[in-house]
């Protein structure tokens, strides 16, 4: 098994990931970054509304208008410190962005233009047209490989190794292209892997990388995570294919109409309560529309150019002249591995920020703008307290442990897990999704624990070492099982409704 080194180990190349990659390395750290797929495939790219900061360039606003609006969109599970700093730091965090080059729309003075998104009490929301977080993404990760950070593509996380002293010690790596465990040891660790709403399979927005991986391998290392059954449906993804339709539609004077072509709730409204109402319509036998007509070809080209064209893409309509049909789509997770104020887990040397960290900013449900803001605040915060943690500790030893990778050849293939992957994602959908009974909630556990149980039977059936996309997949699925179980588990913990958790008496 080949071996590497160095002072801080990124795993994840999202906007979090290329942050702490960034900050890092300023501090100077020896880097290296992995990623399950490539960099510009990250998540982060699918964040189409803007990225907040209390900027006043259209209206009046501040930050404290900020934080009260995350406070109240988070139903009393968020820590105010840890808000108050996130949005502190808003106006300085865009101004870095802007100054690496990432191309904001702007007003006609020349000032970044700022809209509108649910639950803000003003415009708030810095936006690149509507394809904000792609194109943060792309400036980030310019700017990560201007500073020569090196990064490893189709690296797939199967273990978390800690020292005698029960601090991060290395990585376990599967390389997807030789199918050969590879050994990353690290003075410190950073898990930037994303969320896990693809537990949900098709009836999430999210790619089918979005799997859970660094936030399983976390929990089995020892890693607390918390808050796991806040799971926030955006209101608006395509009917028929999961994709998401951004609020930047919403936010730009976008209605949402019934199948009588009733308006029937605040389209601005927190994301849980938007998604409730059109959940209800939809059990009312109502098919639900996105209206964006009357806003005119013009407009929709200049501002929501990538809305129309996934609406042709997928949905072979052209919102210039068509309604829109959707649905609530599982979208963005709350919940995720604990960290403190240094984006620190409680095992020594391994931290973790973006949407597989849980900094208590969120809480039940997320303001819209704040994921893009999070990932920026919080990365240059975990960069920063890795690199003081590699500077002041040796590298240690790791114990290398036998991980679930290793019993894979001996599982046979009498059952497919990817029927089984798809009957996960239906059953969460159904029983643990926008509305919640406690007796739904305990069948899917139940359901879930016989998955668990079938897990030996479910084996692949390409036994090659290259490129085996099969092998990755049903490990991935062994992963999403794992965090479905913890989702479902905090969920039925938590007995009262509250935010994104909303149960049906």
């Amino acid at each position: 098994m080949e071996i590497f080194e160095c002072d801080v180990l990124i795993i994840g190349a999202g906007g979090a990931g290329l942050s702490s990659a960034i900050f890092a390395k300023e501090a100077g750290a020896d880097v290296c970054v992995l990623t399950k797929e490539y960099p510009t495939r990250s998540q982060t790219c699918m964040a189409q509304g803007g990225i907040n900061a209390a900027f006043s360039n259209v209206s009046e606003d501040s930050v404290d208008a900020h934080i009260a609006n995350t406070l109240k969109s988070a139903h009393g599970q968020a820590d105010e410190e840890a808000v108050r700093f996130m949005c502190s730091e808003a106006k300085e965090a865009v101004e870095w962005l802007d100054s690496i080059g990432v191309c904001f729309s702007r007003t006609q003075d020349g000032k970044i233009a700022q809209r509108r998104l649910g639950g803000a009490s003003a415009p708030r929301a810095c936006y690149a047209q509507d394809y904000t977080g792609l194109k943060i993404l792309h400036t980030l990760y310019d700017k990560a490989l201007a500073l020569g950070i090196e990064m490893r593509a189709e690296k797939y996380l199967l273990e978390l190794l800690k020292g005698k002293d029960g601090e991060i010690a290395a990585a376990l790596i599967l390389d997807i292209r030789s199918g050969k465990k590879e050994l990353y040891k690290a003075k410190s660790i950073i898990l930037a892997t994303g969320g896990y709403s693809r537990i949900y399979d098709t009836n999430s927005t999210n790619s089918t990388a979005s799997t859970a991986d660094g936030i399983a391998a976390a929990a089995r290392a020892g890693a607390d995570l918390v808050d796991m059954e806040f799971v926030q449906f955006h209101p608006t993804s395509l009917k028929n294919s999961s994709i998401l339709i951004g609020e930047s539609a919403r936010g730009e004077g976008g209605y949402l109409l019934n199948s009588k072509g009733e308006r029937f709730c605040d389209e601005l409204a927190p994301r849980d309560e938007v998604s409730r109402a059109i959940n209800a319509e939809i059990e009312k036998g109502e098919e639900v529309f996105l209206d964006i007509r009357h806003l005119g070809e013009r407009f929709i080209d200049e501002n929501l150019p990538q809305e129309r064209k996934l609406a042709k893409l997928y949905e072979n309509i052209d919102p210039v002249y068509d309604l829109i049909p959707i649905k609530p789509a599982a979208h963005y997770t709350m919940g995720g591995v604990k960290v403190d104020n240094n984006s620190q887990t409680n095992i020594k040397g391994l931290f973790a920020c973006g949407e597989c960290a849980n900094h208590r900013v969120h809480g039940a449900n997320r303001l819209g703008g704040n994921a893009l803001l999070e990932i920026v605040v919080f990365g240059k915060e975990a960069g920063k307290a890795a690199a003081t943690y590699a500077k002041n500790n040796h590298l240690p030893s790791p114990h290398i442990k036998h991980s679930f990778y290793d019993s894979v050849a001996k599982c046979s293939n009498e059952i497919d897990f990817y029927q089984k992957q798809r009957e996960l994602g239906e059953l969460l959908y159904k029983n643990v999704g926008i509305v919640r009974t406690h007796e739904q909630m305990q069948e899917a556990l139940c359901i879930l624990e016989k998955m668990q149980e079938d897990l030996p039977k479910m084996g692949v059936l390409d036994s090659s070492e290259v490129y085996n996309t099969n092998m990755i997949e049903f490990l991935s699925f062994a992963n999403m099982l794992e965090v479905a179980q913890k989702v479902i588990e905090s969920a039925l913990a938590r007995e009262s409704s509250c935010g994104a958790h909303y149960i049906k008496e």
